[in-house]
């Protein structure tokens, strides 16, 4: 999510690098940069991978970019990749936009009532009540759930979808531009709204015999989750003294999610939903004053705040409850096919701007979970569960992500990832550096990755296992901070704007299958972003088209033949396109040669990817539309995807599919 950038200057406000020192460890025990032929001799691959790597990828220093692509099909490396769409021009447009022979499907927008006592939508007679049951706005992360639970049907389920932040000005009539200064002019009556606006919507959809996706208004499973939700907090952090407040004191209960990004899912078929800036929300001199004002910088909580909640709500200012923010930054877990089930807070995945948390599994049957630190300069984690899990017995899992291990990487020069424990008592993690228990360590997960020396990445987005080659692919967004001494092997470029993608590759295991609980792995970069014969280190298949380089990766997922899709976040300010959504082989003659599919409307983003067990669609989130510089809900620079003349830009679910059938892309 990009608010607040500057033309060319991706940073967000949200995103002032909060690490007090992104140099350590490692950029002063490796070179300040890597040339592109030491960098692919001595991280791009593992074993005949990194042979390909070599032969394929491209930098600044290759053949320059390769004529633009037509609709007829004939793309430069169409013959080379498996992925047979004739790519899409970068374009500019109030509408968006999908490779030739596919169409997009609208299925659910900011405002539709999904509950049946919803009102319809009405943007000029909004209210807190009614977005409590309608769809939320600013959609991200989205997952398909297959009705009949446990089956692999592709034309019926639970759609689950995030819904991250509010664009202000362009949910009101009457704030004007701005996102910031439109939050600041908000009444009570508006921030409540904002406030339902937030947190998750659960809404059953089917495929109809003319292949068109349609939600199920009067469904038993459509649910709404908000800023106001009340959940369990479980865990080793549960109880801790600073996540109790006036309201509980005993620091088990908690009103709402805040700023849902990215998400996952467990085996056992719950929802994983990611709280990720939850520093916009919270406000008061104490952030600069009181006595946690050293942990609150080191979340970038600010006097002013973001949000200004805490006029109307007392538990959003700092001043009146200090340890409400404690209270935000975990993973919560929910069951998509039971509306009455309570959301838990699962602290034992610690408590940092937690973008995604994507499962794989280790060959004893633990399940291995990864996140990424979504700010400059912040970390890569994994959990692994302390028991495997149970399939034929779904009690047995129920409280499975209570006990397990949490660890933070270090990417090393020579292509090593070690995942460093976050275990109390263990290295610096003792009393004498301020951490009495396992609790301690998980509220200030980010001060324990520091003391440990992990990595400082480019802005740690999505993390993502490949189900067929058993990969893992980091998505770095971007990072315009980082200088010529703060390059470090992983984030080998000073002042990213472009961003790059790692992949991890576990080591095999006696029988084959990749360990993902191993306590080393190996790294390689996989792309890096920005316009081949342009951009300094910008690395792709020799064949990337000139439409097919990207800017700014931010989410992922991977179709049944194990082909990445990467969309994009950020890429208006930092490289002049509107964002999308790219595809590439991750392995054979096509690795790493991305084309673009999909092209957002104007000032919109592309989040959540997210196919149907078939493939034959692929449903996508597209947030804040129309969030522009100059746009306001009186003079938006679109109105999609209804574009009437009295309906604002709506953040909505798209359904892609192929024209005639089949799998798509």
């Amino acid at each position: 999510m990009t608010q607040g950038a500057a033309p060319g200057e991706p940073v967000e406000i949200e995103d002032i690098g909060s690490n007090p020192d992104p140099r350590r460890p490692i950029g002063e025990v490796i070179a300040r940069r890597l040339d592109r032929r030491a960098a692919l001799r001595g991280l791009l691959g593992a074993g005949a991978a990194a042979g390909l790597a070599e032969r394929l990828l491209s930098s600044t220093a290759a053949v320059a970019a390769q004529p633009a692509a037509h609709s007829s099909g004939n793309t430069p490396g169409a013959g080379i990749s498996s992925l047979r769409f004739p790519e899409l021009r970068h374009q500019s447009a109030e509408g968006d936009a999908v490779a030739e022979g596919h169409e997009i499907q609208t299925v659910l927008r900011w405002g539709d009532p999904i509950l049946p006592d919803a009102p319809e939508f009405d943007p000029l007679r909004q209210s807190a009540e009614a977005q409590a049951r309608q769809f939320g706005y600013n959609c991200d992360y989205l997952d398909f759930f297959p009705l009949p639970r446990g089956s692999r049907n592709s034309g019926h389920g639970v759609l689950v979808v995030n819904h991250e932040y509010a664009s202000t000005q362009l949910m009101f009539p009457g704030l004007g531009a701005g996102l910031l200064e439109s939050r600041r002019r908000v009444d009570e009556a508006q921030a409540r709204t904002e406030m339902m606006a937030h947190g998750a919507s659960v809404v059953e959809v089917k495929r109809g015999g003319d292949g068109r996706w349609a939600p199920v208004r009067e469904s038993r499973f459509n649910r709404r989750i908000t800023a106001g939700t009340p959940m369990r907090v479980s865990g080793p952090a549960a109880g801790h003294p600073r996540l109790r407040t006036s309201a509980d004191p005993e620091g088990r209960r908690v009103l709402g999610t805040l700023n849902n990004c990215a998400g996952g899912n467990t085996p056992w078929g719950t929802v994983l939903t990611a709280e990720e800036n939850f520093n916009f929300y919270f406000s008061g001199e104490a952030a600069e004053a009181g006595e946690q004002r050293d942990a609150y910088k080191r979340y970038a909580i600010t006097k002013a705040g973001v949000y200004t909640w805490g006029r109307f709500e007392p538990r959003f200012d700092l001043d009146r409850e200090p340890n409400e923010p404690n209270r935000f930054g975990w993973v919560v877990e929910f069951d998509p096919y039971d509306p009455g089930s309570v959301p838990v807070k699962r602290t034992a995945l610690g408590r940092f701007k937690h973008e995604g948390c994507t499962h794989a599994l280790a060959p004893d049957g633990r399940v291995v979970f990864y996140s990424g630190d979504d700010e400059r300069f912040e970390y890569v984690y994994r959990f692994v569960t302390a028991r495997p899990w149970n399939p034929d017995d779904p009690a047995a899992n129920r409280d499975l992500l209570d006990e397990g291990t949490l660890s933070v990487a270090r990417f090393e020069a020579d292509g090593t990832v070690r995942w460093l424990p976050l275990v109390h008592g263990e290295g610096p993690l003792t009393a004498a550096n301020g951490f009495t228990g396992q609790g301690d360590v998980l509220v200030e997960t980010r001060r324990a990755a520091d003391l440990l020396g992990a990595t400082p990445m480019d802005r740690p987005e999505d993390v993502e296992t490949n189900p067929v080659n058993g990969r893992v692919y980091v998505m770095l967004t971007n990072n315009v901070l980082r200088t010529e001494a703060q390059v470090n092997a992983a984030n080998p470029r000073p002042r990213n704007v472009h961003g790059h993608v790692l992949e991890i590759v576990p080591p095999p295991a006696a029988a084959g299958a990749p360990d993902h609980a191993a306590p080393e792995a190996r790294w390689n970069i996989f792309i890096a972003g920005g316009k081949p014969g342009v951009d300094p280190g910008a690395q792709y298949h020799r064949a990337t088209s000139d439409v097919g380089w990207l800017s700014c990766p931010d989410n992922c997922a991977f179709d049944s033949r194990g082909r990445i899709w990467i969309a994009t976040d950020g890429a208006d300010d930092a490289a002049g396109l509107v964002d999308g959504l790219y595809a590439a082989d991750t392995a054979g003659r096509g690795r790493a040669l991305t084309r673009l599919f999909y092209q957002a409307p104007t000032g919109a983003e592309v989040c959540g990817p997210r196919f149907t067990p078939d493939d034959t669609t692929l449903f996508l989130a597209i947030q804040h539309p129309g969030e522009d510089p100059d746009s306001s809900f009186d003079r938006p620079s679109t109105r999609w995807p209804d574009f009437l003349p009295d309906r604002p830009p709506r953040p909505s679910v798209v359904a892609i599919t192929r024209r005639g059938g089949g799998p798509v892309g």
